[in-house]
């Protein structure tokens, strides 16, 4: 896996583009507008709404700029890839060895993690402990509060 790429679903990449056009079509006109209206205000060294239009400016083109080198860097990842190990785009199942509790994650790239919604990396510690690993195995993963062991109880 290349250092520079960017694992993305097809999702993920869709909603990025969707945010870039966003920016680029209806946000970045709004903020000129802004900047130009304070600019008319008159002198622009104590115009707090001249400021404020500079700072949204400077957001605004910063994350244009960050949104396009991600995507230019994508790599498009299957959501449902090899089911016979875990791999980036696997969802994956594992139950914790320890107090019996299943937990159901989707291994995706560091774009898209969301925790809350069982999004996790392939570079968190249990993403990494789980990649290449098949139905039936025990991973151990390094966590804050020690050495946790999983078993792999799907991988869809």
């Amino acid at each position: 896996m290349a250092e520079n790429s960017n694992y993305l679903t097809a999702e993920g990449i869709k909603k990025l583009q969707e945010e870039l056009d966003y920016l680029i079509t209806v946000r970045r006109p709004e903020v000129a507008r802004q900047i130009a209206e304070a600019k008319a205000d008159g002198d622009v060294s104590e115009n707090a709404g001249y400021s404020e239009a500079k700072d949204a400016q400077a957001f605004t083109e910063g994350r244009i700029l960050t949104l396009k080198t991600i995507l230019a860097n994508a790599v498009i990842i299957k959501e449902n890839g090899s089911k016979e190990t875990v791999d980036l785009g696997a969802k994956v199942t594992i139950r914790d060895s320890m107090f019996g509790d299943d937990e159901t994650y989707t291994i995706v790239g560091s774009t898209e993690v969301d925790p809350v919604n069982g999004r996790i990396s392939l570079k968190s510690p249990i993403g990494r402990a789980l990649m290449g690993h098949r139905v039936g195995e025990r991973v151990q993963v390094q966590t804050p509060g020690g050495v946790r062991q999983f078993e792999i109880v799907e991988i869809a």
